[in-house]
């Protein structure tokens, strides 16, 4: 006998887990549901928005629902790969549930991290090629790169202090144009403005402004707008914070 309910708490699960890895509001919804229709669950209904999974199918006479919250999430294209592999596979050749499971922690266990060294590389070399793009020289990228690399500093001593996204973004932004500043006067950069920009790149949102025109074009209304509000949020938070820092630089 299928118990339903499993069926839908397995995937609601696996849908969790590509949102939590970033994955687009479609693709968790189409995930879902067709997880539960190779279990042979037609009645089910799937409704996602940024920060919330519901999934709901009427069995018995009485509807079954099942919800679940999404924190605050970045984007991790090993997770999603793997997570819509799993669900492949599942739709392919539904295993039974407790095999599913096992299935499913494997693929989270397995689960690939950058260690937090890499991640500040990561940024001091992004920032210092926005430098170049914008047509700083090897000196302003140099300089750009280490304020980087300070916003990368940034970001995970406030996340061991829990702070909110937008106190994290406004954090950074700050400590960057300070540090840009410095560097210029001692003569390291020559141009605050190309440093500064090539730094705040790091923090600018383009997967979530792409994310959020993608999701009004397709008619996910709540999603896109939601999302846009939490980019134009972020750039609020970034002009803030590097407007404070330039200000207080330019008192003294």
């Amino acid at each position: 006998m299928v118990d339903v309910e499993e069926i839908l708490d397995l995937a609601v699960e696996v849908g969790y887990h590509i949102q939590l890895a970033g994955g687009e509001i479609y693709r968790v919804e189409e995930s879902v549901s067709r997880l539960l229709k190779a279990y042979g669950v037609e009645t089910g209904e799937v409704f996602a928005i940024p920060n919330c999974l519901i999934a709901s199918v009427h069995t018995g006479g009485r509807e079954v629902t099942s919800m679940r919250r999404i924190p605050n999430h970045g984007t991790d294209i090993w997770k999603l790969e793997a997570m819509n592999g799993l669900c492949r596979k599942l739709c392919a050749v539904p295993l039974p549930v407790d095999q599913a499971r096992s299935a499913l922690r494997e693929e989270l266990e397995g689960e690939k991290q950058y260690s937090q060294f890499v991640i500040l590389l990561a940024h001091f070399f992004g920032a210092g090629m926005f430098t170049l793009f914008f047509g700083g020289s090897w000196r302003d990228a140099l300089c750009a790169g280490a304020c980087g690399a300070a916003i990368g500093l940034t970001v995970w001593w406030m996340d061991g202090l829990r702070a909110n996204l937008f106190i994290r973004t406004i954090a950074g932004g700050g400590v960057s144009a300070l540090l840009a500043l410095g560097l210029v006067a001692a003569g390291l950069g020559q141009s605050t403005d190309l440093v500064t920009i090539g730094a705040l790149m790091t923090l600018v949102p383009g997967v979530a402004l792409t994310n959020a025109v993608r999701d009004v074009m397709v008619g996910d209304m709540v999603s896109g707008l939601s999302k846009l509000a939490e980019a134009v949020l972020i750039g609020v938070a970034i002009a803030l914070g590097t407007g404070l820092a330039l200000g207080i630089a330019q008192m003294f």
